[in-house]
């Protein structure tokens, strides 16, 4: 059962196709009855800077912070949209999840285990979708870079942390897109939320 859905955007531009994929993304969720839990990190000012003082697991949090952990950890799904730069996230998302996904909110480590060990997933989101843009060809994409957003979200971050279903939809080439074919991406963006978040 989903009924709170967290959704994360990270790009700097109001008027990029990001956006238009968050929004069709809101607008699924809404439709579908669920709560959704939005936060664009750019329009926010998210600081992404962690803190020596916050990496400890009882670390004090600013408010922002505090809010961000809350909503993940009682998020029975998530979307994450970005694009991708240098094969990686935006710096301001790299930084939400050095801040948020942290020790205690979304993993823990066993007992006697001061941190060389696997780590126990705490999030009990069920599934996680991962909308990305690039402007590299997929042929280009492979055989020169790999795909190192796929290894960071499903492994490192979703996998880590418990999260047990993951999709990810990548639009592109975006910069040469035409009308049409945003309206197709954004379409899809509309399946992928309903096929993985049909309802309460």
């Amino acid at each position: 059962m989903y009924v709170n859905i967290f959704l994360i955007l990270a790009h700097p531009n109001p008027h990029s196709f990001n956006h238009a994929i968050a929004d069709v993304a809101n607008r699924a969720l809404l439709t579908a009855g669920h709560t959704v839990l939005f936060h664009d990190l750019y329009q926010e000012g998210f600081d992404p800077v962690l803190t020596s003082d916050e990496i400890p697991r009882d670390g004090p949090l600013s408010h922002e912070v505090f809010i961000h952990c809350d909503e993940i950890a009682r998020a029975d799904g998530i979307i994450v949209v970005h694009p991708n730069w240098w094969g990686m996230p935006p710096a301001i998302m790299k930084g939400w999840i050095d801040r948020v996904i942290r020790p205690g909110v979304a993993y823990r480590f066993l007992e006697g285990d001061n941190g060389e060990g696997v780590p126990v997933g705490l999030l009990q989101a069920r599934a996680a979708i991962v909308f990305n843009t690039a402007n590299t060809p997929e042929h280009r994409e492979n055989e020169v870079f790999g795909d190192p957003l796929e290894q960071i979200w499903k492994d490192c971050v979703f996998g880590l942390c418990g999260v047990p279903n993951f999709y990810r939809d990548i639009f592109r080439v975006v910069v040469t897109s035409d009308d049409m074919q945003r309206k197709k991406w954004l379409d899809l963006v509309h399946d992928r939320v309903m096929q993985v978040f049909s309802g309460k």
